[in-house]
């Protein structure tokens, strides 16, 4: 085969599994499976490089094309991450959506789904939507910057979505189907109060308006619309069976009216449709193939699946699954988190103390780390709790690899050093000797109060510096190049010159810290460093003062 024809070849089957193609796996690829073109490494790493380069620069189309040329149908089985294949999945035809409602950003719950229904659209060449459930304006009220919110998000962890709809936008269609439903004999619109519906309910009898003549139903749906009910006086059910085995399924509300302004269409509308109504009518507007669904929904499918009865649809494929609980945050919802911030519990969406994506973007967690922390997990039945240090250890094996370290003084006292030398220190800016960052070595000095107060009245070593012995009256006497009584990797400690300290507070998750920082910080804006015996951190900003957020142990 031409060398350019079979590079392609791994070029193609390297992006389907991973979403873009890398020169490195495609190269380590071909040379295990090609013993034979080792000999010509070079040339092969060179061709490998061009093709990469000009595949990953065609738009989604003329990738496509090239895809066609080859037939990886059956190799699907190699689905990655300990995902299993989808039931009656199709290569190509898989369709897949992270339906959330806009009433505050993602978090790290949001991240599996965005993660997990992008990485199957990946698997099987298919399509992912990004669908905002929107149709709640109040007791679940969107937020106007939460729809942009998702939409980066869903980029941050490559998981940026082929379309995106509003549910809200698309109401008119909905009626459409409603009355549809109405005329069929098969929705009514229901006069009984809340709490007489629910005695009928409950006793699997029929409510007076089931069986209303249709012209009767649709008369009431057009006054609905037209605004001459009040809240809770009409809503539209869809007629089920009145002494099904599951209450929640009985005669379920579809529409209901709600006086209430909606951020992204106003007051355009009053009558809004239920989850459950919405829902079901997108998934087959959308061709919706399959759906992964919080095995405590499990009653929306039994619910929906008599409108695609009606309408005579195919319901998609659906998997349910387990729920994923962090034992950080406990059962932290959207609507409590906005309250605490409202009460200033909290500084914001981005408050490094929550579990929003915002926030741990901004701790300057890497995405793919919390891309395959949730992929690792699949998409069993059984509930999962897990704990923030998992994902703590995954990300530190990314970020050490780059994060710079530097001296980070915090609950300082500033100490003196009689009768030493003034002279410059080179430390080592990383571990793999990659620079040398420099510091003063003179007579005042900032340690931390931890580390005065615990070795005070010993001799311990100022790292890379000297030795010296704690006295009590906060001061440091007497000093050698020796490291005698000091065992090694113990009483060393970090420091910092005075005339090179700034000023420096990192937003915490327990708490605020503030200290001093080395000056060549300044350069490392938007980077994750590492604050050695401290945390990793992001330096966020450089104005009077460094600001830092905790990243993580």
């Amino acid at each position: 085969m031409e060398l350019k024809k079979l590079i392609l070849k791994y070029v193609v089957k390297n992006a389907l599994k991973y979403g873009k193609a890398d020169e490195k796996a495609v190269m380590r690829k071909i040379m295990a499976e090609n013993p034979e073109l080792r000999k010509i490494a070079k040339e092969v790493l060179k061709e490998v490089k061009k093709v990469v380069d000009e595949f990953n620069t065609l738009n989604k189309d003329e990738r496509e094309k090239i895809i066609q040329l080859y037939n990886f149908e059956n190799e699907t089985k190699e689905i990655k991450k300990g995902l299993p294949p989808l039931p009656k999945a199709v290569v190509g035809k898989v369709v897949m959506r992270f339906a959330p409602n806009p009433n505050g950003p993602p978090t790290l719950g949001s991240a599996r789904g965005i993660v997990v229904n992008s990485e199957y659209a990946k698997i099987y060449r298919g399509k992912f939507i990004l669908r905002f459930d929107d149709t709640d304006p109040r007791t679940k009220k969107p937020m106007l910057e939460a729809y942009e919110w998702y939409i980066e998000d869903c980029e941050w962890l490559d998981a940026k979505p082929d379309e995106v709809v509003y549910a809200s936008k698309r109401i008119d269609l909905y009626y459409d189907y409603a009355k549809d439903l109405i005329e069929m004999g098969n929705a009514y619109v229901c006069f009984c109060r809340r709490d007489e519906f629910k005695n009928y309910r409950d006793k699997g009898i029929d409510c007076p308006h089931r069986d209303v003549d249709v012209n009767y139903s649709l008369e009431a749906w057009e006054k609905m619309l037209e605004g001459n009910y009040e809240e809770g006086e009409a809503v539209l059910r869809i007629k089920t069976d009145m002494k099904h085995k599951d209450p929640a399924v009985r005669d379920w509300v579809a529409f209901r009216i709600i006086y209430e302004e909606h951020p992204l269409v106003g007051d355009k509308y009053h009558v809004y449709p239920t989850l459950d109504f919405e829902s079901a009518i997108e998934d087959h507007l959308l061709g919706i193939t399959h759906i992964l669904r919080g095995k405590d929904l499990a009653d929306s499918e039994k619910r929906q699946k008599y409108i695609y009865k009606y309408f005579g649809w195919e319901y998609p494929v659906v998997k349910l699954w387990g729920k994923i609980s962090i034992h950080e945050f406990g059962k932290l919802s959207t609507s409590l988190i906005k309250e605490e911030i409202e009460r200033g519990k909290y500084k914001g969406w981005d408050d490094p103390k929550l579990p929003t994506l915002k926030a741990f973007r901004r701790r300057g967690f890497e995405p793919k780390v919390i891309r395959e922390f949730f992929l690792s997990f699949g998409v069993g039945e059984n509930d999962v709790n897990i704990s923030l240090k998992n994902l703590y250890a995954e990300n530190r094996k990314v970020i050490d690899k780059k994060a710079n370290r530097y001296f980070y003084v915090w609950d300082p006292v500033e100490i003196r050093i009689n009768g030493i030398e003034k002279r410059e220190i080179e430390i080592p800016i990383h571990p793999d000797k990659r620079g040398l960052r420099k510091l003063k070595g003179e007579d005042r000095i900032y340690i931390t109060k931890d580390d005065f107060e615990r070795f005070k009245g010993n001799v311990v070593r100022l790292k890379e510096f000297c030795t010296i012995k704690l006295d009590y009256k906060a001061e440091l006497i007497g000093y050698d190049y020796n490291v005698e009584g000091v065992k090694k990797g113990k009483n060393i400690i970090h420091w910092l010159p005075k005339t090179q300290s700034l000023k420096c507070i990192v937003y915490g998750i327990e708490k605020d810290y503030e200290g001093f920082v080395e000056d060549a910080v300044v350069n490392e804006v938007g980077n994750v460093v590492q604050f050695e015996r401290f945390a990793f951190c992001k330096v966020e900003k450089v104005n009077e003062i460094v600001e830092a957020v905790y990243t993580h142990p």
